[in-house]
């Protein structure tokens, strides 16, 4: 199979060992991941903004970046949701403007390919135990995009219960908003940090020493959240969890 790994913007730019980690995991599973160049952005935050026909050339080289590979993989649930639900929204926008059916051609390409990198993991692997070692206290916080648009479900849950040494501790309101939602932190910044402020107060009653999602968007404005209130939790993509063997553990700070 020919894998391609979409790094997305924020893992690109702030997080680069989140897309070092999932080639990490990939291919101690066998998979040989491509990285194209000519990838760029989903165009989530401009189409989020009201901006639809500035999306659309992004959406024309998202399909050129990936073409020809088999399955399209990412550590980034929103981005994914962006593909799946919105694409085909662009596309059938497009065609009702009377400017042709490319666009929902595109989507109908794309999107099928398009996996988050769990379901990559536990529905076209067919993996739930990846070899990991994590000897720590962990908690899970299931991303809106991860719960509710693309319905991840147990799927990052079954994956960090097979990790050698993790105690994985249930996280109270998890399904509550952490408070980003791309540009809704910036339009409505007073809101954003007090879901951010529940969102940490949770993560601290764990008392887990790390905190874990599928999206590093969101991880960023919970990271920040418990930083600014002294908390020595430590924020995780899930990928660098699954990344860590006996061999190469994954130098956690704070540790409890």
């Amino acid at each position: 199979m020919r894998v391609a790994l979409f790094v997305t913007c924020v893992n690109d730019t702030l997080y680069p060992d989140t897309g070092r980690a999932v080639v990490t995991l990939l291919e101690r599973l066998g998979v040989e991941v491509d990285f194209p160049a000519a990838q760029t952005c989903c165009g989530q935050a401009q189409f989020n903004t009201g901006y639809r026909h500035e999306t659309e050339p992004l959406v024309r080289r998202y399909a050129r970046a990936f073409e020809g590979y088999d399955y399209i993989v990412t550590p980034s649930g929103s981005c994914v949701a962006m593909v799946r639900d919105n694409y085909p929204r662009i596309g059938a926008k497009a065609a009702a403007e009377g400017r042709g059916g490319s666009l929902t051609a595109i989507a109908e390409s794309v999107v099928p390919r398009t996996y988050e990198l769990t379901e990559f993991l536990v529905d076209v692997l067919k993996v739930t135990d990846v070899g990991a070692y994590f000897p720590h206290t962990v908690t899970y916080h299931p991303t809106c995009h991860g719960l509710r648009m693309l319905g991840l479900g147990r799927r990052p849950l079954e994956l960090l219960s097979h990790v050698k040494g993790l105690e994985l501790v249930e996280l109270p309101g998890a399904e509550e908003c952490c408070g980003f939602g791309g540009t809704f932190a910036v339009k409505n910044a007073a809101v954003s940090a007090a879901m951010g402020a529940d969102k940490a107060r949770h993560i601290g009653e764990t008392g887990a020493a790390a905190v874990c999602t599928v999206d590093n968007s969101c991880l960023m404005h919970i990271g920040g959240t418990l930083t600014r209130l002294g908390s020595v939790t430590q924020p995780l993509h899930l990928a660098e969890i699954l990344a860590a063997t006996e061999e190469h553990p994954y130098p956690l700070e704070g540790v409890r």
